[in-house]
């Protein structure tokens, strides 16, 4: 099938600090941009901040999507808008707007293309494969291949069928600029087509080559408005061998960043299950709650608000486990 063309390439050129413009079809590029050229950090972040809606709060409505899953993390898809408590700084919320029904999304595929991936590369074309499969027919995509750079290798206007092909025909080389490619990532979520928006990241989450930090990436996604799932592609050695600490830190930086949009990230300790643990976040994403509610603090002050949601599963003794997206950064005047 095609995706729709709803995604153009223009939005990450500002966001990202690289010397010449992206290309879709090199993956690998060797020499690395000297950071005294760029702009300062902390003006790249506002770029980035600016670019990136907070969640759907400059409209008023805020939209929260919920993950209900049980205690063998299947999803619990029957609850109704009466199970849900949802609180804002503390203060309970009016769900004006509940929605359950599998509607499109807009995903962005982060895929790890870098020499520490040369051996689990395989599974990573097969994930993408169970991915598809499990996925809503009208969702749209775009994907993004990291190794020295973050590139877009495939927009809405492909299809899966070329994606795929690109996989089985790439090598794996170079570093990995993992952060640096969810910047692109959620910069490009700018001009996604539904209001529903993921990236999903396929990597041993080992970040040796970014511009970006893992601080300033926190706060990026922290504000944004995009739910971020990954899986975690580790060594399954008895003793791995790191190259650098950032490989040794790789699953606690995926686990930070996801847990801060609400999704999660789930590790393959074995290898077989990666395709199994991609039609299982495919699945994930179509049985997702949305909540909706104006807040009765409606105040323009630009400040974070908290946000929590309580289910109480009327007739279920069995403990449930809720993943949802924190809070927001209030609009401004």
């Amino acid at each position: 099938m095609k995706w729709s063309t709803v995604l153009t390439a223009t939005a990450f050129l500002v966001l990202l600090p690289l010397a010449e413009p992206q290309s879709t079809d090199e993956v690998h590029v060797a020499t690395r941009v000297d950071n005294s050229s760029r702009p300062s950090s902390e003006a790249q972040i506002n770029i980035a901040r600016n670019q990136t809606k907070s969640l759907r709060a400059d409209v008023e409505l805020v939209l929260v999507p919920v993950t209900v899953t049980d205690g063998l993390n299947r999803p619990i898809v029957d609850l109704q808008s009466n199970n849900f408590q949802l609180y804002e700084n503390e203060r309970q919320q009016e769900i004006q707007f509940f929605s359950r029904e599998d509607a499109p999304i807009s995903v962005g595929l982060i895929l790890d293309f870098s020499k520490s991936m040369e051996n689990k590369f395989e599974f990573e074309r097969a994930a993408l494969k169970a991915f598809f499969n499990n996925a809503n027919p009208q969702d749209d995509y775009f994907a993004i291949a990291i190794s020295d750079r973050p590139v877009v290798i495939a927009d809405s206007t492909q299809s899966i069928t070329d994606l795929e092909d690109k996989l089985t025909l790439a090598v794996p080389a170079g570093n990995t600029a993992l952060l640096d490619a969810i910047y692109l990532g959620v910069s490009k979520m700018h001009q996604a087509r539904y209001q529903r928006r993921a990236l999903l990241i396929i990597s041993d989450g080992g970040d040796n080559h970014s511009y970006y930090t893992a601080k300033q990436t926190k706060a990026l996604v922290e504000e944004a408005d995009v739910l971020m799932y990954s899986i975690g592609l580790f060594d399954d050695m008895p003793v791995p061998i790191f190259k650098t600490i950032e490989e040794k830190l790789g699953k606690r930086l995926l686990t930070n960043i996801t847990d801060l949009t609400g999704g999660r990230t789930i590790t393959a300790d074995d290898r077989e299950k990666i395709p199994d643990i991609a039609a299982l976040i495919s699945r994930e994403l179509r049985q997702q709650y949305v909540l909706a509610y104006r807040s009765d603090q409606p105040r323009h002050d630009g400040r974070w608000r908290n946000i929590k949601v309580h289910v109480i599963a009327s007739g279920n003794t069995q403990p449930v486990h809720v993943r949802y997206k924190k809070g927001y950064i209030a609009a401004t005047e």
